[in-house]
């Protein structure tokens, strides 16, 4: 494994502690939205730095499905924070 290889996967490792981090200490749910949907888009690079690394493509049938959970659940949040906000006015 090389140099370049191992600093890669330490700084992926360090962003997700610090996303994760994030979700669990966020203090609203739009916090915890955004940082969910940082870390989906995070497991989407590592996936797509395997792929590149690795020369192969298996990953892409989970990568499209990971971006379209990351998708609809975003839109999920934001209806749920709309109808939240309207109810409280």
């Amino acid at each position: 494994m090389s140099i370049l290889m191992i600093a890669i996967y330490a700084v992926f490792g360090i962003a997700a502690l610090l996303i994760l981090w994030r979700v669990i200490v966020g203090p609203s749910i739009l916090d915890r939205a955004v940082a969910s949907d940082v870390l989906l888009t995070l497991v989407l690079c590592v996936l797509g730095a395997d792929m590149a690394i690795n020369h192969h493509t298996r990953s892409l049938p989970a990568m499209l499905i990971i971006a379209a959970v990351g998708v609809f659940g975003s839109i999920a949040i934001a209806r749920f924070v709309a109808r939240k906000d309207n109810t409280d006015q």
